[in-house]
C-alpha cells in the first residue's frame, strides 16, 4: 500500500532585516552638539579667522539646522580648537562625540539659577558663565547683564518657566538672539535696533520654553558696554 504523501511544510518567513544605522552625519543634532559648534565659531572670530559679520551669519543659522552634517558645514573651513592651521577641520575633531561616545558635556563653566515659589536675581558687576540655566516654577528670576564682565564671545541662557516670570536685561550694544516658544505663555526676545550693535560685541543667546509663564529678554536703554574689542581680546588671551 502506497503511503499517503503530505505536502511539504511551508518555509518559515525570513526575519525582517534590522534597519541600517544612520551615518554619524545624519544623526539629529543635540543641544550639546550646537553648543560645541557655537564655541568653535566664537574661537574663530576671536582668532580673526571669521569676520564679525560672518560669525553672525553662521550663528543665526546654527539653531535652525537639524542634523550633525548640517552643523559640520558651518565649521568645515575652520581648524579644530587649539590646533595649528592646516590640521583636521573642527567638525572632524568632534565626530566621535557626535557618534554617541557620551562626550556631551557643554564647554566652559555653567551656572544654574532656580526660583520655586520664590525670587532669584543675578545683577551688578558679575562674570556670567558661558552657559546659565534658569528654572522658574511659580517664581521670579531676574538676570541683569548690563554691568556684567563678559569673558567669552557667546553667552547662552537656557530658560524653563512654569507659572513664573523670567527677565533678562542686556546692554544696548550687545547682540541679543532668541530661540524658544510658549504654551499659554509668552516667550519674547527684543532685538537691538539697527546700527546699535558693535560688531565686536558679545552675543547673548536666549533659549527657552514658557508654560503659563513669561520669558522676556531685551536691551536696557542707556546701558552700554564700552571698548568692547579691547576687553574681549584681553579675556580671550
Amino acid at each position: 500500500m502506497d503511503l499517503e504523501k503530505h505536502p511539504a511544510a511551508p518555509a518559515a518567513p525570513a526575519a525582517p532585516a534590522a534597519p541600517a544605522a544612520p551615518a554619524p552625519g545624519g544623526l539629529r543634532a543635540s543641544d550639546a552638539d550646537r553648543d560645541r559648534i557655537a564655541r568653535i565659531l566664537a574661537d574663530a572670530v576671536a582668532e580673526g579667522r571669521l569676520t564679525p559679520e560672518e560669525h553672525s551669519e553662521r550663528l543665526d543659522s546654527l539653531y535652525a539646522r537639524k542634523t550633525i552634517a548640517e552643523l559640520d558645514v558651518l565649521v568645515q573651513d575652520l581648524p579644530a580648537p587649539g590646533s595649528a592651521a592646516g590640521s583636521a577641520p573642527a567638525g572632524a575633531a568632534y565626530a566621535p562625540a557626535y557618534a554617541g561616545t557620551g562626550s556631551g558635556a557643554r564647554p566652559g563653566p555653567a551656572e544654574t539659577v532656580v526660583a520655586v515659589f520664590s525670587s532669584s536675581a543675578r545683577k551688578g558687576r558679575w562674570r556670567p558663565p558661558a552657559h546659565t540655566r534658569a528654572v522658574s516654577v511659580m517664581g521670579d528670576i531676574s538676570i541683569d547683564l548690563t554691568e556684567a564682565v563678559f569673558e567669552q564671545q557667546v553667552t547662552e541662557i537656557e530658560v524653563t518657566c512654569v507659572l513664573g516670570n523670567v527677565e533678562v536685561l542686556v546692554p544696548e550694544n550687545v547682540t541679543l538672539r532668541g530661540h524658544g516658544s510658549g504654551v499659554l505663555g509668552n516667550f519674547e526676545v527684543s532685538g537691538n535696533t539697527a546700527g546699535s550693535v558693535d560688531p565686536n560685541a558679545p552675543v547673548v543667546i536666549i533659549r527657552g520654553f514658557a508654560l503659563l509663564g513669561n520669558i522676556e529678554a531685551r536691551p536696557k536703554l542707556g546701558a552700554r558696554l564700552v571698548d568692547l574689542a579691547r576687553k574681549l581680546r584681553k579675556h580671550l588671551q
